[in-house]
């Protein structure tokens, strides 16, 4: 999403880290990439403008502490502003009352009913009964697919087909939730290509009757500078609570993200990374803003595998990697975990300095190896897995016809496995002598 802007400021930061000095006409050279920069990523001019003002007004006012380069210095002040613009800190759901209810607007097109379904599930996780109601009464499908998405995450869905009116589905969906102990209403409803003012007011009749805690608005990432008039015509209707930003995996530029909290005032409360029910975070300004700057985003990189991997079953990998009895069987799994975790492009770009890696080699290589390697374990035996010493020239060449693989690869694939598994044994005897060696040290300090 924002590789562009990333790559813009980048070249903006290497100006800035030369800096010996800081002056008002070095800091103006520098400061006028970055917002031809924020410009080209569709940030709202004002917004923009606004921006580097501030930047400017503290970096020549700005002290500089003598350990650290002035450069270095500017590169904070632009990160610390950023963080500023998207919002300062993760604003939650204010949930209270029983039920509780959220109500989804935007546009069409804009991701409300994935959208639904994936904050219900974030929510089911976190302890809550939410029931997902459609109050989509002019979309077709809309019934349909929000039904369909709640079987996915185990949701309940209130569907009341046939109906048109959108505040008897309401009262019937409120009714329903008390009867069947769901405390939090999430009501997905209708968008449209534009905006039109019919059903602004019935969203408005919706609100008052339901009296929501949260009412997010749901906004494409590649809205552009559009974004802006969209989100002010729905925040002076419905006095929006904040907003979920979906699509942030696309390729557009972003600008969506860095203008709607300084537009609106309302935070950016959740992003929609991916089209898979999991994919959807919390939006985090600070970790959005180091993406941004290049500097990665281990926490979120740490959580998601947290998510993902079971820590019995990691801690039982560990023993047998120590022991060097790793089998093709243990890694199956472990390439299986990798893929829980998403693609191997966003990953390596949560890293420190990933997007200039991910830019520079090609990742889809890198998946395809993975999917091989898949593959042509997938093709053996239990036995054949547990034991590849039995692997003769027959039983290889069974194996790499059925997984559409040369034996070449396959064999190179097996002889990689077998430097890993000797790896492991020599770390494995290396850390036994160690903590003998602690040991005796131990004993002759006595």
């Amino acid at each position: 999403m924002f590789d562009s802007l990333s790559s813009k400021l980048e070249k903006a930061f290497k100006n800035l880290r030369g800096l010996g000095k800081i002056s008002e006409a070095n800091v103006g050279d520098a400061l006028r990439e970055v917002r031809l920069a924020l410009l080209e990523a569709d940030v709202n001019f004002k917004v923009a403008r606004d921006f580097i003002e501030r930047v400017k007004t503290k970096s020549i006012g700005q002290d500089v502490i003598q350990s650290i380069q002035p450069g270095q210095q500017i590169i904070k002040i632009i990160h610390d502003e950023l963080v500023d613009l998207l919002g300062s800190a993760n604003a939650g759901l204010q949930l209270s009352g029983n039920p509780s209810c959220v109500l989804m607007v935007g546009l069409h097109g804009s991701g409300k009913t994935t959208s639904s379904a994936k904050l219900g599930r974030l929510l089911l996780k976190q302890g809550r009964t939410p029931l997902l109601v459609a109050a989509d009464v002019y979309r077709p499908a809309a019934m349909d697919q929000l039904e369909k998405l709640g079987q996915q995450v185990q949701l309940p869905v209130y569907v009341h087909r046939g109906a048109t009116d959108v505040l008897k589905i309401a009262r019937e969906a409120l009714d329903q939730a008390r009867a069947n102990n769901r405390n939090t209403l999430i009501f997905d409803t209708a968008g449209r290509l534009q905006i039109d003012e019919p059903l602004v007011q019935e969203l408005v009749r919706l609100r008052d009757l339901v009296k929501p805690q949260e009412t997010l608005l749901v906004l494409d990432a590649a809205t552009g500078q559009e974004a802006v008039n969209v989100a002010t015509h729905f925040d002076q209707a419905l006095n929006i609570t904040g907003s979920i930003l979906t699509k942030l995996d696309g390729d557009a530029r972003g600008g969506a993200a860095l203008s709607l909290k300084a537009v609106t005032g309302k935070p950016i409360k959740f992003a929609g990374v991916g089209e898979k029910a999991e994919d959807f975070e919390p939006f985090h300004p600070e970790r959005m803003a180091s993406r941004i700057l290049g500097m990665g985003d281990v926490v979120s990189l740490v959580e998601k595998a947290a998510e993902a991997v079971d820590l019995d079953e990691a801690k039982r990998m560990e023993e047998k990697m120590r022991k060097g009895q790793l089998t093709l069987e243990d890694f199956l799994e472990q390439l299986r975990a990798m893929k829980k975790l998403g693609p191997l492009e966003s990953l390596v770009s949560m890293l420190p300095g990933g997007a200039e890696v991910v830019k520079n080699n090609d990742m889809s290589k890198s998946e395809k190896e993975f999917r091989h390697m898949e593959a042509m374990i997938c093709g053996m035996t239990p036995k054949e897995r547990r034991t590849p010493a039995i692997l003769n020239a027959k039983r290889r060449q069974r194996i790499a016809k059925g997984s559409g693989v040369t034996v070449t690869e396959l064999n190179t694939m097996l002889n990689k496995f077998g430097q890993m598994q000797q790896m492991m044994k020599k770390m494995g005897k290396f850390q036994k002598m160690m903590a003998r060696m602690g040991g005796a040290a131990g004993l002759m300090g006595r």
